[in-house]
């Protein structure tokens, strides 16, 4: 049995994580429809920094404690570095402890989603609405009120701080 055998058979098993359920379902608060942003790989290599197009385009990750954004706490808005889609409030911020920037929410039809199979185990890998940038991976372990961690790489986030 090769490993994509297996994987599906755990998949048809129903052997994946709540927070693949849940944030791969529909949400009645859809938001608004949102123009995709398409570039060539060239456009995409000139407006990101190696960093960003690393993470966001070829869906890497960065260290863990090496974003200053996952000590941000002021008042803003985090939007995608790729495009600027407001993908998070930081009322939705929360400290995991995990060396991401961490959030229990997402804004209302910000994300998309899909399986990721990279580690063995089915995971739920999130993605900017825009432009489909990765941001990172959805988890079942965050606090209430949706018990939901998106686990964001910081490269592929800015911060919008809220206006005085």
């Amino acid at each position: 049995m090769t490993r994509r055998d297996w994987l599906g058979l755990l998949s048809s098993l129903g052997i994946a994580s709540k927070a693949t359920a849940q944030a791969a379902k529909p949400s009645a608060a859809a938001g608004p429809r949102i123009e995709p942003l398409v570039l060539t790989d060239a456009e995409w290599k000139k407006r990101l920094t190696p960093a960003q197009y690393g993470v966001l385009r070829e869906e890497g990750t960065e260290r863990p404690f090496t974003s200053p954004l996952n000590d941000e706490k002021r008042q803003g808005t985090f939007v995608c570095a790729g495009c600027e889609l407001p993908l998070f409030t930081s009322a939705m911020k929360y400290d995991s402890g995990t060396g991401w920037p961490s959030f229990f929410a997402t804004l209302p039809g910000a994300v998309g989603t899909k399986r990721d199979f990279k580690m063995l185990l089915p995971r739920t890998e999130y993605h900017c609405a825009r432009c489909g940038g990765h941001q990172g991976h959805v988890f079942d372990d965050g606090p209430k009120p949706s018990g939901l961690r998106y686990c964001n790489n910081g490269v592929a986030l800015k911060f919008t701080p809220a206006a005085a």
